[in-house]
Order: structure tokens, then sequence, then C-alpha cells
């Protein structure tokens, strides 16, 4: 059970969005979560000391939707410590990640939280984490043909060659796995440590194959970079997960085909 348990509320869906000037996207982000075909959801921006006009228009938003929050951060702490505070404020069973400026399909939430509880129904009842396939897209939003198919199960052995689970597809219950293990650590590439910290603790992830998530791309991104994701990946294995340099040069191996693979 969760720690924050004692407030959470059964069947909603706690998204949350860390916002850092993202005030060029943020009323389309709003958009995409309201037009889910699922309405049971709590939207928690989490301000990381914006200096354009992100905080008004999410405050104009609030005005016409009760559903809808904003979380200030008092000093700039990045995306991992955002989300990290998004995670303490929410009140629903579920929780979702989406960045700003990525993009959800109408029916992301409904879609992916049947395919939860059909897992926790068929498959294993201890079943809390699941993700979704997902297209890059070009910075107007435009899908660019290239979807990203994901298996249908993956441990944390799997996940370690293949870093194929994005944050803004990722559903979590939290009836099943604790907050403590939610919570990111404040490093590069803090979502995949995330996620390989939840598979190392409570198993397998189940991913849903459909398209229901557009990953927008912008050439001034840090992922975008491909010397500094290698670097932040190398990180990972040395530091976050402690593995000897064979073993990290070897996981290094299958990442790098399956990063490659898919942005061809």
């Amino acid at each position: 059970m969760s720690e924050s348990g004692w407030n959470m509320e059964s069947g909603l869906v706690s998204i949350v969005v860390p916002v850092y000037n993202a005030g060029r996207f943020i009323r389309e982000t709003i958009g995409y979560v309201q037009a889910q075909t699922y309405s049971r959801w709590e939207l928690l921006l989490v301000d990381d000391c914006s200096t354009d006009n992100s905080r008004e228009l999410i405050n104009e938003e609030i005005k016409k939707d009760e559903r809808i929050r904003l979380v200030t951060l008092k000093e700039n702490s990045g995306a991992a410590r955002a989300r990290n505070r998004g995670i303490e404020e929410a009140c629903g069973q579920y929780i979702c990640f989406l960045d700003a400026d990525d993009i959800w399909m109408p029916d992301k939430l409904g879609e992916e939280l049947a395919h939860l509880k059909d897992i926790q129904q068929t498959v294993s009842s201890s079943a809390g984490f699941v993700f979704t396939g997902y297209e890059f897209a070009d910075e107007t939003g435009a899908g660019l043909g290239k979807i990203v198919h994901v298996p249908e199960n993956i441990s944390y052995k799997q996940a370690l060659k293949n870093t194929t689970i994005f944050t803004s597809t990722v559903m979590i219950d939290r009836t099943i796995i604790p907050d403590a293990d939610i919570y990111m650590p404040a490093i590069a590439s803090e979502d995949t440590a995330t996620w390989w910290q939840i598979l190392k603790r409570h198993g397998v992830g189940y991913g849903l194959d459909k398209n229901l998530v557009k990953y927008r791309r912008s050439a001034n991104t840090l992922s975008s970079n491909k010397l500094t994701a290698i670097k932040r990946i190398w990180n990972l294995y040395r530091r976050q997960e402690k593995l000897s340099a064979a073993g990290s040069v070897y996981c290094m191996f299958f990442w790098a085909f399956r990063a490659l693979f898919r942005r061809l």
C-alpha cells in the first residue's frame, strides 16, 4: 500500500506534468488530458520556477476545470523533483506521467487502465506497472510514422538492455507499488532509473502494444544528443545499478542497437 494511501481515491488517475517554460505547449497538453475518454482524473501541473507565462496560462485553465491543480516549487529543481512533488500531492490510485510537450491519444487512459485491470485479473494480481507503444513526432506534433512497439512483458534484466519504456506512456497502481519506489532519483535519465527500480523490486512490467502517445522530438532536447545519451546510460549502468564494466558493455551493446533501430 502506498504511503499516501490514507487519501487515495479508488479509480482516480493522477497525471503528473513537470512544467518549465512550457507556455508554448501547456494549453495543448491540458487539452489532450481533457479529451480523454476516461474522465476520472486529476491533473497536477508542477511548475519548476518557469520564467515565461506558463503559470498564468495554467491558472486560466484552472478556472474552467476543477480537476486541474497547479503545484509551485520554490526553487528550480529539475524534472525528477517536480515529478516527485506531484506524486506527493496525488490523490489517485493510479499515477501517470506526461511531459509538457508530449501528446496523448484520447483513449490512452481508458485503454491502458483496462489493460492493467485485465492483467491483474488474468495474469497476476500483483501487476502494478504498465506502459504503451508510442510514435515519434516533430516539433509541431505531427507523427513521423516511426512507431515504437513494446513487448508483452519485460523484466528488470531485459529492461537493462532495452530502454523501450517511455515516460509519457507509463501507468502505475499505487496500491501495488508504493510511492517510495516511484520517486525518481535526481540524476540524468531519472525516468529509466525509476523503471529499473520498479522492475527490480516488483518483477514484471506489462506492455500494451498500441500507439497511444506521441513523443515530440525537438532538435535541442537532451535526448537528441547521442553522445550525451550514451554517457547517461553508461553512468546508470555503472553508478546506479553497480554493474561491472563487462556487464555494462554487454547491456549497452543491446541498448545501442535497439535505440538506433527505433530512430531509423
